[in-house]
């Protein structure tokens, strides 16, 4: 009850902060809506009807009314509820964050589980590297190489699993480095236990001593970052969803600054915080599952 009671003022926080930084930007959203042509009388209906000529705490109170009632607002642009307009992108980041989330760990664990092997060795220098290539590099040369030149894969776009091939890959191959090092670090430590040294003395089967007895507990802190990265991933992989003409949550925040649809802005920030919040709530209760010490206190 903690936990949650401290989440929703976490998520009262978040909320003022979205509403001052949306309202402090030097832009009028009556300009982007009715064009730098407008003549004033229009502009000045427009900031009537949307409210904006209210006081601030007037225009906090009633936006905060209305996520109460589970209403984020109508975009701008569009007219349309902006629930509607995220729930409509939620799929295809869905899509992307499961299979690029999927591919990275399990080659993470699979390479870790050769700890010494030339694999394992060529892994952790490949992390190197790895980790600091960036995003929008990667997705470009990617594009470059199997879209432009051999012309084996879409330029972008969603609708078919050709067009998930090359923003899935670019994101698992930053998720494998990520945790290949980070599994190998944890599982690799767990192997020099005593306990683990017992277990093979015993004759436990190697898969069953890394499986059941190292990775089990060499999991709290791979589970605590995973929760965050299906987050962070959720929210909308800005930069990806970017390059490849992704219709996810990440476009979708970049077009609604670019609009300066507030309503929209705020509502995939929302939607983020929403979603960092209930990650930190699943992780501690999987605490519980993975070792029963946490749960007994």
């Amino acid at each position: 009850m903690k936990r949650v009671l401290r989440a929703l003022t976490t998520l009262l926080g978040t909320t003022l902060i979205i509403f001052i930084l949306v309202r402090v930007v030097p832009a009028d959203p009556a300009v982007s809506i009715a064009g730098p042509k407008a003549d004033p009388e229009t502009l000045a209906a427009i900031r009537k009807d949307l409210g904006l000529d209210d006081p601030l705490p007037v225009q906090y109170g009633r936006y905060v009314g209305r996520l109460i009632h589970g209403d984020l607002g109508r975009s701008y642009m569009t007219g349309r509820r902006v629930a509607d307009v995220i729930a409509e992108r939620v799929p295809a980041t869905a899509l992307l964050a499961a299979v690029s989330l999927s591919l990275g760990l399990v080659v993470g664990i699979a390479t870790a589980a050769r700890r010494g092997s030339a694999i394992d060795v060529a892994v952790l220098v490949g992390t190197l590297v790895g980790l600091s290539l960036p995003t929008f590099w990667l997705g470009s040369l990617l594009i470059y190489g199997f879209s432009y030149r051999l012309k084996l894969l879409p330029l972008g776009g969603y609708g078919t699993v050709w067009h998930l091939v090359l923003p899935a890959a670019t994101l698992a191959i930053l998720e494998f480095f990520f945790y290949a090092r980070f599994v190998h670090t944890n599982v690799g430590g767990t192997l020099a236990s005593d306990y683990i040294r017992t277990a093979r003395a015993k004759g436990t089967p190697p898969m069953r001593v890394y499986f059941v007895h190292a990775l089990r507990n060499a999991l709290i802190p791979i589970v605590t970052l995973l929760g965050l990265d299906i987050a962070a991933l959720m929210s909308g992989v800005v930069l990806t969803e970017t390059v490849f003409n992704w219709p996810g949550l990440g476009r979708l925040a970049v077009q609604a600054v670019f609009d300066l649809d507030i309503p929209l802005v705020a509502g995939t920030v929302l939607f983020s915080a929403v979603l960092v919040l209930a990650a930190n709530l699943a992780v501690d209760l999987l605490y519980g599952v993975i070792d029963p010490r946490v749960r007994h206190g």
